[in-house]
Order: structure tokens, then C-alpha cells, then sequence
């Protein structure tokens, strides 16, 4: 059985509850329950990490692989631009990472076509809402 980690950065929790016309008012809520029913589904376990600070997004990273947890799904919301620390997190393990983006980061404003941290992962998938993280998911479930 697979053990994945859905890892989600700053605001994230505030899904449904900001910019709307974005982020879609489905909640935070409905989107773990979302992943937890696509899991059941294919045979893994997931464990939900949510945090608006760099140090735990990295201590959650670590764990994962103290934990030997097979995959991490990481929407590092707006560190993606920003965090090289995030970035040296994830190629410091070995655990296949995948980055989500809710929104197409690359049709928003010009700072947020740069992300520091995909080049550490395996790929990212941007643009696709929620579903995005099911495929994520998936991918890592294989």
C-alpha cells in the first residue's frame, strides 16, 4: 500500500472562502474529503499537512521521509515563487514530489509564472482545480 503525503502551503485552508472567482467556493473541506475518497479508491493512504509557514512545510518534507512515505502531492501556494528553502526540501529526499496549482500560474500575473520549487519535483499540474491533486494522486498511487 502506498502512503502519500497531501502537502498544501499558505491559504490553502482559506480555500472557498477567498478570491472565488479563482479558487472555485468549494472549501478546504471538500477537498481533503475529495482526495480521501480518491485514495480509499486506489488502495493508498494519505496523510494531509497544511501550514502557512515555510519551517513546518519542510519539517513535513523530512518526516515524510523519516516516515518512508512513497510520494508527496505539495501545493506550496505562494512559496512556489519564492522558497529556495522549500526548493533544497524537496530534492534533499528521495520521495517522488509532485507540485499542484489550483489555478494556471503561468496565465496569472507575471511573478507567478516563475516557480523555484518544479524544478525539484517530478512535475507539476496547474490549472485543473481540485481535480488536479486527484491526478497527482493517481500518478503517485502507480
Amino acid at each position: 500500500m502506498k502512503h502519500i503525503l497531501i502537502l498544501n502551503g499558505p491559504n490553502i485552508n482559506f480555500t472557498g472562502l477567498r478570491e472565488k472567482g479563482v479558487y472555485g467556493s468549494q472549501t478546504f473541506d471538500d477537498l481533503t474529503k475529495m482526495i480521501q475518497t480518491e485514495a480509499d479508491q486506489l488502495g493508498c493512504q494519505v496523510r494531509f499537512v497544511q501550514s502557512n509557514h515555510e519551517g513546518a512545510l519542510i519539517d513535513a518534507i523530512q518526516q515524510a521521509y523519516l516516515d518512508h512515505l512513497d510520494g508527496i502531492v505539495f501545493n506550496p501556494g505562494g512559496y512556489t515563487h519564492t522558497s529556495v528553502a522549500l526548493h533544497d526540501a524537496i530534492a534533499s529526499v528521495p520521495i517522488p514530489t509532485i507540485e499542484v496549482h489550483m489555478s494556471n500560474i503561468h496565465a496569472r500575473e507575471s511573478f507567478r509564472h516563475v516557480s523555484m520549487t518544479a524544478s525539484a519535483c517530478r512535475g507539476q499540474i496547474v490549472g485543473f482545480g481540485f481535480r488536479g491533486y486527484l491526478m497527482a494522486l493517481r500518478e503517485l498511487a502507480q
